[in-house]
Formats: structure tokens, C-alpha cells, sequence
């Protein structure tokens, strides 16, 4: 499901010009990840899962100043955008999402028909980090950098393009490890989605109906224009970690949990 390395970049290149804008603006929905309080503002409602991503920003001092200019561009499109359109999700959580795992109803499911399923999917991604180590990794440094701001149907992002081809094919080789994966599989994860990377600054919630489309677009466009520096924002990847999530603010994981070190 994974495209080549030319397709990835072409594709995600089309994501962050304004025409994209202006098509995709039309079609934002606000995320019933978050729903109003008794007060009227918007919390996180309980959406429980598992997800192997890199650690959150809060974690990873490497990246200390790549993070800081994810933090600048999220604080300026608060400003500028209307009052409660985007629900920011918190830096310290900032990440990317390297495989989609398991959430909501599937957990849920999954959890109730087998009463182990926790502890057989830690083990399972163990054993597949383990057997990856040695073809992963090496002393290649896998690094990422910024696109631009991409709209999805009910959340706002920065993409992500790799430095070169062999950042983009390891990591499609640590998805394709996961996804491929018997005993994952038979535990009920599927690989439901290409490869899209990018990090989620917020989520959609009061879109009022006078928005003004025009004047979002080209905000975005402005942003990626002149607070995207040349050469652009570099994520170092190293690690790769299984994370428990409860809601989308927060992903942890316990000390013995499986990691891959790239």
C-alpha cells in the first residue's frame, strides 16, 4: 500500500499548494475527538489505542529546536485563525505517527474477545523489532524534513518529505515489518493506510458558517511561504516506540516496552 519513493514525494508535494487548499477547505468537519463541556469548551473524549510512532517531542532533546519551530507555527495560526476553529493539541505530544496500529472500537473489541491481547501485542512487536534490528538499523541517520501545512477532513498538519531515499525506505521497510506480520495480524491490525507523514498541530472544532475560506488558504500558503526556512527543519529519527494512547493528547508507554533504535 505503500508507494515508491518518487510517488511519495510527488504526492505530498500537491498536498501543500493552494489550489489543494482551496479544494480540501470546503470538506473540514470539526473531530469528535474533542466535544464541548458543560462550559461550551472543547475537551478530549476517550479514544483508547496503541501506535508506534517517534517519541513526543517532550522526550526527544535531540530534536529540541525542530519542535520549537513546530510550537512557532501552531501559536501563530492560533492567533490568526477565528476563536475555537482549531483545538490545538499540546507540543509536549508533538510526534510522527511511523504505523497506525490499533483504536476506538477495534481496541475495544479487541480487548474484550481476548482478555491477553495487551500483553500479546507488546510481545508480538517485540519479537518484530528485534527481528528488524539488525536489517533497520545502522549508523545512517534517518532524517525528515518540513513541507509544508496540509488540511486534512478534520485536522490541521505539517507534512514531512525525507531528506533522501534510504530515510523514506527505511521507514517503509519498519511499516511493512508491522503490517506483514502474522501474528499481528491475527490479533485484528491491518494496515489501513498509505504512509501520509506528517505532524497533527490541531484539530477542527467550532467552524462557523461564515468561515472565511479565502482568507484560510492563504494563511496557510503565507506560513509556508515565509516561516518555512531554506534549508528547511530536520527530524532526526531514532527511535521507534509502542505507545499507548487515551485520547489524542497524550501517548505514553512503560519502561519495558518494545523500542527499535534505528
Amino acid at each position: 500500500m505503500d508507494e515508491n519513493y518518487l510517488a511519495y514525494l510527488n504526492r505530498m508535494a500537491r498536498l501543500t499548494i493552494p489550489a489543494t487548499y482551496h479544494s480540501q477547505v470546503s470538506h473540514i468537519q470539526d473531530s469528535p475527538k474533542f466535544q464541548p463541556d458543560a462550559g461550551g469548551k472543547r475537551q478530549p473524549v476517550l479514544f483508547p489505542g496503541y501506535t508506534v510512532i517517534t517519541p513526543p517531542g517532550e522526550e526527544d532533546p535531540e530534536n529540541q529546536s525542530f519542535y520549537e519551530k513546530l510550537t512557532a507555527i501552531q501559536t501563530q495560526l492560533l492567533q490568526q485563525l477565528e476563536p475555537g476553529l482549531l483545538i490545538p493539541v499540546p507540543t509536549a505530544s508533538f510526534h510522527l505517527t511511523l504505523a497506525d496500529l490499533i483504536w476506538d472500537s477495534a481496541y475495544r473489541h479487541a480487548s474484550q474477545e481476548k482478555p491477553n491481547f495487551e500483553a500479546e501485542l507488546r510481545d508480538t512487536i517485540g519479537e518484530i523489532f528485534q527481528q528488524s534490528q539488525a536489517a533497520i538499523a545502522s549508523s545512517y541517520e534517518i532524517r525528515w524534513q518540513l513541507l509544508g501545512l496540509i488540511i486534512m477532513p478534520r485536522a490541521l498538519g505539517i507534512s514531512l518529505l525525507p531528506k533522501d531515499e534510504e530515510s523514506y525506505e527505511r521507514v517503509v521497510q519498519l511499516r511493512r515489518s508491522l503490517y506483514q506480520n502474522q501474528r499481528l495480524i491475527g490479533l485484528g491490525i491491518e494496515q489501513q493506510y498509505g504512509f501520509n507523514a506528517h505532524i497533527t498541530l490541531g484539530y477542527f472544532g467550532d467552524i462557523p458558517p461564515e468561515l472565511d475560506r479565502d482568507r484560510f488558504c492563504s494563511l496557510l500558503t503565507n506560513i509556508n511561504q515565509q516561516d518555512l526556512e531554506f534549508p528547511p527543519p530536520e527530524l532526526l529519527i531514532k527511535k521507534a516506540e509502542l505507545r499507548k494512547f487515551d485520547d489524542m493528547t497524550r501517548y505514553y508507554r512503560q519502561p519495558d516496552w518494545p523500542q527499535l533504535e534505528f
